[in-house]
């Protein structure tokens, strides 16, 4: 049933700050696929840091439904000036708008930056509010004159109501852990093929051999000297690939004063002295699932098969033993599946206000999408796990 304009209020705000958090985050808890990365603290501290605002081409607009006094939906569309840091790629949709006298940027972007993580981008209290909270974002693009709008990794319902209003989908590639109930890591070992269990245990072996031990540390027992640690590996590894880091110290600092429950860090460390570090996101729900976020990670010594270890094996042993049931590793990477991380597919939706765009990009998705399919099938025939 549609809803009556007059029953409710749209407030559009530049800014996280001017959203209370307390309705927001309590929106967000009511939504099946929430993750921590949409928590008002999150994005907030993107915004403060400096990491996703408008200086870096990240201008948000904060899009929310009020009935009387209850946020009914909400959600934050991001002003892009550039396609970075959004792991759906579109450069060559940009291009061809240039090659055609045409401006591409600024788009819009349903998303949470530099955060390849599916789940809720569409908070709504019910169905109805979730279409309405689409339409008035895509009103409110139209009225910018803005070339598109595009819901990266959305939740199952922001892709169904996208498609009901008729939105493209584009589907990608992501590679998630799953816990059959395993007792410890041996026995999640011996659910391997012999091939993929030796190859575990020798890269395991190999990062003991160099005399590397590991410490794990959660929330607020993550000390201001191992977030101060972490961040120099992050930053050192995104400069040894020739890029600033996309987060700031300031954020991570905001991380550790308003959101560490949500952060687990992992710290290697030979002779007594740390030498690598990676950052693992959790949402631990006493109901529904458990899932642990491989986000970061950063070394100052170099260590053959340490990122293996440090950003998988270390993370799978601690969700066996803590009950958690999903490991997430992120965007891309098929020697993940060696790790007994599954192909899993993601979704994205978009529109485009340009009618021949939008029917070249449509055949494009349409062939894409197939490849997709093929190549996920051709995935799932080299499992890493014993046959039955």
């Amino acid at each position: 049933m549609p809803l009556n304009e007059k029953d409710y209020l749209i407030r559009v705000m530049d800014s996280l700050v001017e959203m209370p958090q307390t309705p927001w985050n309590q929106l967000l808890a009511q939504q099946a696929h929430a993750t921590p990365f949409m928590r008002h603290e999150y994005l907030l501290a993107l915004e403060r840091s400096g990491s996703a605002s408008p200086r870096t081409g990240w201008s948000p607009q904060v899009i929310t439904l009020w009935q009387g006094p209850t946020l009914q939906a909400a959600c934050v569309v991001y002003l892009k000036t550039h396609s970075y840091g959004e792991y759906v790629f579109d450069w060559s949709w940009a291009n061809a708008y240039q090659q055609h006298g045409l401006a591409y940027y600024p788009k819009a972007v349903l998303a949470v930056p530099f955060t390849p993580v599916p789940g809720t981008r569409l908070m709504a209290s019910s169905p109805e509010w979730r279409q309405q909270l689409l339409e008035t974002a895509l009103a409110h693009c139209q009225k910018m004159r803005l070339s598109s709008l595009h819901l990266l990794f959305g939740s199952q319902e922001d892709v169904q109501t996208s498609q009901a209003l008729g939105l493209m989908t584009r589907h990608t590639l992501q590679f998630h852990w799953s816990n059959q109930g395993y007792r410890d890591f041996d026995h999640f070992l011996a659910q391997l093929s012999q091939e993929k269990r030796k190859k575990i245990r020798q890269e395991r072996r190999k990062v003991h051999a160099e005399g590397v031990t590991f410490r794990s540390a959660r929330g607020a027992a993550i000390s201001p000297s191992d977030w101060a640690f972490f961040y120099r590996c992050y930053e050192r590894t995104y400069l040894e690939h020739g890029n600033p880091p996309y987060l700031t110290p300031e954020f991570f600092k905001q991380q550790a004063e308003h959101q560490a429950e949500s952060w687990l860090m992992f710290i290697a460390q030979r002779q007594g002295q740390p030498m690598a570090a990676s950052l693992i996101a959790l949402q631990d729900e006493e109901q529904g699932k458990r899932t642990a976020y491989g986000r970061y990670w950063g070394a100052l010594e170099r260590v053959d098969c340490l990122h293996f270890e440090a950003c998988y094996y270390q993370p799978l042993q601690w969700c066996i033993e803590n009950g958690f049931d999903c490991f997430e590793g992120g965007a891309q990477g098929e020697h993940k599946m060696a790790r007994a991380l599954l192909p899993t597919d993601t979704q994205s939706t978009h529109w485009l206000a340009h009618p021949a765009f939008a029917e070249a990009v449509q055949d494009f998705l349409q062939r894409e999408g197939a490849g997709m399919e093929n190549y996920m099938q051709d995935l799932q025939k080299h499992t890493p796990f014993k046959a039955p």
